[in-house]
């Protein structure tokens, strides 16, 4: 039976004034590290509202617009190939998602709250070791792009 996930989801890259980076380790597959992300729970949804949530639900950090840690939307999608062996939650025919990516500048001592059905553990990493740490070459490319855009 197919699914009903959309596919259309958000990437939240956690990251320091210097550009540290906080990685998750999935629960579902031990040793691949990623940055917070998911899927609308609604097409109607805003993204800005799924990323926020993914942001709170996966690490305990919660943003609002009058936050001290405002988050930024990129402005900026990549589409890539859904795995296989994920694709049975997506309508039939399925095959690609599209994400749209965003950021949030925090202080590396604030608590990080983990999702324990979704996430086992976290680090810290200097962004080129992060980049080099995610299994998955989209959130790896946005880890580049943000040295980029936010270098000190």
């Amino acid at each position: 039976m197919a699914g009903t996930k959309i596919p259309e989801s958000v990437l939240v890259l956690i990251h320091t004034a210097a550009l540290d980076v906080l990685l998750l380790e999935r629960a579902d597959h031990p040793g691949f590290w990623q940055s917070v992300t998911g899927s609308r729970d609604s097409y109607d949804e805003p993204l800005a509202h799924t990323a926020a949530r993914e942001l709170a639900e996966e690490t305990g950090i919660t943003v609002s617009p009058m936050s001290s840690r405002p988050i930024i939307d990129w402005n900026f999608q990549q589409v890539y190939e859904i795995y296989p062996h994920w694709r049975h939650r997506y309508p039939e025919g399925i095959t690609e998602n599209i994400e749209h990516v965003f950021s949030v500048c925090v202080d590396r001592t604030i608590p990080i709250v983990l999702a324990p059905r979704e996430h086992t553990r976290y680090q810290w990493l200097p962004w080129p070791e992060a980049a080099e740490s995610c299994f998955s070459w989209s959130n790896a490319s946005a880890i580049r792009a943000l040295a980029e855009r936010f270098r000190p």
